[in-house]
Formats: structure tokens, sequence, C-alpha cells
């Protein structure tokens, strides 16, 4: 069984910066099997792709609204994933959810309904 557990999200003004955590409980060597990505769903929106990462952290496909100013790693020894979101804007703003699924080798989900554990849901907000 795989449990995500977010950090707390926060406000910022536009411009600024703000890190996310997702601390994984897994078993074993459950987490390095693990394709990761961050989703995020604004009001009246769906659930939208902000960043996955390979098992290895070598490959990140980002969606192009945060291209240049988000970056996404893990931790395979502490079990962590990271969101690094720089030069926020109003329209980042939303819930921001970890996600996590078992996969084989370098397949790297892209797209939400691909993936199996969801953390709870932290919330991102922007003003400008």
């Amino acid at each position: 069984q795989v449990q995500l557990l977010e950090s707390a999200g926060g406000s910022v003004q536009a411009g600024g910066s703000l890190r996310l955590s997702c601390a994984v409980s897994a078993s074993g060597g459950t987490f390095s099997r693990l394709a990761m990505g961050w989703f995020r769903q604004a009001p009246g929106k769906e659930r939208e792709l902000v960043a996955v990462i390979s098992r290895s952290g070598g490959y990140t496909p980002y969606a192009d609204s945060v291209k240049g100013r988000f970056s996404i790693s893990r931790d395979n020894a502490k079990k962590t994933l990271y969101l690094q979101m720089n030069s926020l804007k109003p329209e980042d703003t939303a819930v921001y959810y970890c996600a996590a699924r078992n996969v084989i080798m370098t397949h790297t989900p892209t797209t939400a309904s691909e993936y199996t554990y969801w953390g709870q849901g932290t919330q991102v907000t922007v003003s400008s």
C-alpha cells in the first residue's frame, strides 16, 4: 500500500515562490518503482498535469503553462517528491495533488486517469 502526504501549500503574491513536498509511505523498495507527478485543479476546471517524473528522475515532462517556472524532483532515499514553483501567477491558483503509480521500467504516465495513488491535495493561492 502506498500513501502520499503533501506539505501545506500557501498564499503568495504574483512573482513569488513556493515549494511543495510529498512524503511517500511505502514498503521496501516500492518508492523506486513509482512514477510520480503533480497535478492541479482549479474551481470549475478539470484536474490537469503540472509535471511528472520517471522512476529514475531522468524524464520530467511539464505542462506548457509551467515550463521554465516550475521544477519537479524526487529524492529516492528520502521517499519524497518535490515541486519548486517560481514566478507564480494568479492562474497558478489551484489545489495541487501529488500522484503515484507503480510502473515498469521508464514508463511515465502523463494523464491523471493513469495514476493509482493520490494525496489529499493542498491549496496554492497566488494573488495579483
